[in-house]
């Protein structure tokens, strides 16, 4: 079973305006709602794939009980905890010429709440794949991923890490079968900017010697690079299509990598169906869809 983790889900609220204007009251020419957070549009995706999954995290108050009716609507099954205050988050996305976001802060998560996770993560088994996408909470201890990735570390589970700068780094210890920075965020991790293909996989070797396996590196239009556990490299580009929608793209991709190295246990496989799942979501309003990711691959 593949595992999804969501410290903190979101409703989107995304509205159309044609011209935004600050400090007057603006109407909308398209409005839309979304159910995720980056755990949960993984599993999303990954059930538009026709792929089971189990999405984690927590929610509360009436948001959290229409978050939970969302996700299911969008065939997910998930195991959410339920906090007794507070409420799920909504996020407002603006698209008016450029794309403004205004994100909430959500709910406080307590040390029992926390505790009911780590009961979920132990059950766990040998052969499942679980996923750790996204920053965490301030209430939350710096080392939640780090403590969950020890509770798994004796078990066969693969481990995928969707996360930046020293939540990335602090568990590279502990071998994660696949994470995912895209290039400005690689560099980020080391203190440069990275210009060529050659200086990207030079830092993607890097986390490899720190301990990672398989390192994806997202590069939005210009497409995505992997250095697998061989150390073999690969390039892929990205197909034509109009960028609609920047939200969950990254998480699409690790979806599809997901998905594809499952059924073709092929890497480079992987990468063609991850970049033609993140490049659905791109070129769609929501999340990709299977039919869109099928057709997509085919250009690749």
């Amino acid at each position: 079973m593949i595992y999804t983790v969501t410290f903190n889900p979101a409703i989107d609220y995304v509205v159309q305006v044609d011209d935004l204007t600050i400090g007057e009251v603006n109407r909308t020419t398209y409005e839309q709602m979304y159910y995720g957070g980056k755990g949960i549009n993984v599993s999303t995706v990954l059930r538009n794939l026709d792929i089971d999954s189990i999405a984690l995290g927590f929610v509360a108050g009436f948001t959290g009980s229409t978050m939970e009716k969302g996700v299911k609507e969008q065939g997910v099954t998930a195991d959410f905890i339920r906090l007794e205050e507070g409420m799920t988050r909504i996020n407002v996305k603006i698209k008016s010429g450029k794309e403004t976001e205004i994100n909430g802060q959500g709910p406080t998560i307590t040390p029992t709440a926390l505790e009911e996770l780590f009961e979920k993560i132990n059950k766990i088994s040998d052969g499942d794949i679980l996923v750790l996408a996204g920053s965490i909470p301030t209430t939350m201890p710096d080392d939640i991923y780090e403590n969950i990735m020890a509770r798994v570390e004796s078990k066969q589970v693969k481990v995928v890490v969707d996360a930046t700068k020293d939540l990335l780094m602090n568990v590279l210890k502990f071998h994660p079968f696949l994470i995912k920075p895209n290039n400005h965020e690689l560099g980020e991790m080391f203190g440069v900017t990275l210009k060529t293909d050659e200086e990207i996989t030079y830092y993607a070797k890097e986390l490899q010697k720190k301990g990672a396996q398989n390192v994806l590196i997202s590069m939005a239009g210009e497409g995505a690079i992997l250095i697998d556990e061989r150390g073999k490299f690969y390039k892929i580009g990205v197909p034509k299509g109009k960028v609609l929608n920047s939200v969950g793209a990254g998480d699409s991709m690790v979806a599809g990598f997901i998905a594809g190295y499952l059924r073709w246990s092929d890497y480079g496989m992987a990468l063609r169906l991850g970049t033609a799942a993140g490049s659905a979501t791109a070129f769609s309003k929501g999340l990709a869809s299977g039919e869109f990711v099928q057709e997509l691959l085919a250009e690749i």
